[in-house]
Formats: structure tokens, C-alpha cells, sequence
């Protein structure tokens, strides 16, 4: 069991910001230009300024922030971004808990605070020579006060469903209890991982790299199952030869470790999922 952290008596307001940085990665194999062109629309359907301005006003619901202002812009030829100023919501944000536990699942889910924000962009992307397409979209929740972004990891993973992932938190700042005393974080953390779900640890392989002492931490994560069928647009496996199969699998295994591994990759090594 985690252990609670005893309630704070501060000063004054809670001046700590706590920023969730979450950048996903959906990769494709398409190989023509009417394969890339398909992938391309799909993507600024599932992905467009609509849909993720719908998944960030259910993560200020889950984190307990009150949306003051929204802006939003579809780009052409493709990407989409969203922007949205929160805040805290005094007698919300109290019944709000920032214990180490995975928050809800898509399908269960003021007084103004400057420097609260959550933002999306997106960036796909193809390489011809290869076939491979990969899309990419950045998420930022910054909260300023007592709320923690974390608790809305759970239902992105889910909402946003990827191959690779990377996260990192961190507590800036500090606040100040009622003897003067200085606290640079309010919430016990040992991994951003503890905020996670379990199936979706079973089906990611994960590593962290985490700086304690200043506040820092850093979870990745890559998809564990490689269905071919999963990464192919407009095609099946079973219509590729036994060559086709093995070249795709592995420029599509190439891809997804170079990400996670975020270096290019030498011809020889081996790639994530052998």
C-alpha cells in the first residue's frame, strides 16, 4: 500500500506546477501513394482538432480543472493542434486524489490559475522510400496548485491508442507550509508507472529513468504483441510472399525500435521483438 502523505497546512496558495509531458507514436506500413494518401485521411479523421478537443476537456474532467478558454486549428495538408487554459477548481480539486493509482478509463470518465494549460499537436509523417508512415502527437498538461496531470495517464494511453509512448513528469517550484517551510513536491511518487492500468502494463514492455532528487521522471514504452496486420493500410499479410512478410516485419520492427531507443540503429542489431 502506498503511503499517504499527511495533509499540508500551507501558507497560502499551492504554487507548485506539475507538468505531464506524453508524446505517442502510431506507425503504418504504406507502401503507394494511394496507400499513404489512405493512412493520411485516416489519421486526420481519428486525430483532427474535433476529436482531441473532445479527449483534453475529458482530461480537465478527470484531473479536476475547469476549462476557462479553447483554442483549436486543423492544418492543411494534414496535423491538427489544441489548446486549452484551465484552472482549479477549489472544492473539486479537495475531493481529487493524487495517490499512486491508475486513474479511469475512457469509458468512465472556478478560481483562475495562470500557467495551467493542456495542449496537443500532431505531426505525421511518411518516408517513400521505405513505405513507412508514422504519426506522431504531443500532449502537455501543466497544472499550477494541487491537481496532478497524472491522473489522466490511464484514460490517454487508452484513448490514444499507440505503438511507442514516452512520458515524463515533473514538480517544479515549491510551496510553503505555515511554519515556512519550503516542499518541492506534495505527492508520493516512485514511478509514473504506478499510475498505470494493468492491462496496459501487460501490453507494453517498459523502462524508467527517473531522477528522484530533482523531482524527475521518465517512463517508455513500446507495444509487447507485433500483429503484421496491425501496421499494413489497404493490404493483408496473407496477399505477401514470405519475403514481402519478412522484409515489412522487419523495417516495421527497425522503426519502432529506433523510436523507443530514440538512435538510429545499426544493420545488425537486434530489434525490439527479435
Amino acid at each position: 500500500m502506498p503511503t499517504t502523505l499527511k495533509k499540508l497546512r500551507l501558507e497560502g496558495f499551492n504554487n507548485l506546477t506539475k507538468t505531464l509531458s506524453f508524446n505517442i507514436y502510431d506507425v503504418c506500413y504504406a507502401d503507394s501513394d494511394e496507400q499513404r494518401e489512405a493512412y493520411i485521411q485516416y489519421i486526420d479523421e481519428a486525430y483532427n482538432a474535433e476529436r482531441l478537443t473532445a479527449i483534453l476537456t475529458d482530461v480537465a474532467e478527470i484531473i479536476g480543472a475547469t476549462i476557462l478558454n479553447v483554442a483549436h486549428q486543423d492544418y492543411d495538408p494534414q496535423g491538427a493542434s489544441v489548446t486549452m487554459l484551465i484552472s482549479e477548481e477549489p472544492i473539486a480539486a479537495g475531493q481529487i486524489s493524487n495517490t499512486a493509482s491508475p486513474g479511469p478509463l475512457p469509458e468512465a470518465v472556478v478560481a483562475h490559475l495562470d500557467k495551467s494549460h493542456i495542449t496537443v499537436h500532431t505531426y505525421p509523417e511518411s518516408n517513400p522510400q521505405t513505405g513507412i508512415s508514422t504519426f506522431r502527437a504531443d500532449i502537455d498538461v501543466s497544472t499550477c496548485g494541487r491537481i496532478s496531470p497524472l491522473r489522466a495517464l490511464n484514460y490517454l494511453i487508452h484513448a490514444l491508442e499507440s505503438d511507442v509512448v514516452i512520458m515524463d513528469y515533473r514538480v517544479r517550484g515549491f510551496t510553503r507550509d505555515v511554519g515556512g517551510r519550503k516542499h518541492f513536491i506534495d505527492h508520493n511518487i516512485s514511478s509514473i508507472q504506478n499510475y498505470l492500468s494493468r492491462d496496459t502494463k501487460n501490453r507494453y514492455q517498459m523502462v524508467d529513468v527517473n531522477v528522484y532528487q530533482e523531482n524527475l521522471f521518465h517512463t517508455k514504452m513500446v507495444i509487447k504483441d507485433f500483429r503484421l496486420d496491425d501496421y499494413l493500410f489497404c493490404i493483408e499479410a496473407k496477399d505477401l510472399s514470405e519475403r514481402e512478410h519478412q522484409r515489412i516485419q522487419k523495417l516495421l520492427r527497425r522503426e519502432l525500435s529506433e523510436i523507443f531507443y530514440g538512435r538510429n540503429l545499426g544493420r545488425n542489431l537486434e530489434y525490439l521483438g527479435g
